[in-house]
């Protein structure tokens, strides 16, 4: 059975910082693409960031140079280091494993709130 199991969501104030992990198991971690996703009531959810394979990233263009995905395959867990975070990125975070294109995994959901 696949189980994906974020956590590390919480409450903050603009400006801090959180790291959110994802950590995965029924699956083979090294063969999965792992994403975040994040979604605002009523909004669609959106991708913020994914790691491949090999390691290569991507970021979406509201959270460069502020966000951080990474990923321990020993650890078969997936990280979001979260800095300098804003407003704006209050929403649930998902976790996802993608093995293109036959399945795609996901979690339940942390919420991050940031407001002052």
């Amino acid at each position: 059975q696949v189980q994906l199991v974020e956590s590390g969501g919480g409450s903050v104030q603009p400006g801090e910082s959180l790291r959110l992990s994802c950590a995965a198991s029924g699956i083979i971690f090294s063969n999965y693409i792992m994403r975040w996703y994040r979604q605002d009531p009523g909004k669609q959810r959106d991708l913020v960031a994914s790691i491949t394979w090999t390691g290569s990233t991507y970021y979406a263009d509201s959270v460069k140079g502020r966000f951080t995905i990474s990923r321990d395959n020993a650890k078969n867990t997936v990280y979001l280091q979260m800095n300098s975070l804003k407003s704006e990125d209050t929403a649930v975070y998902f976790c996802a494993a993608d093995n293109l294109p036959r399945a795609k995994y996901w979690g339940q959901g942390t919420q991050v709130t940031v407001s002052s």
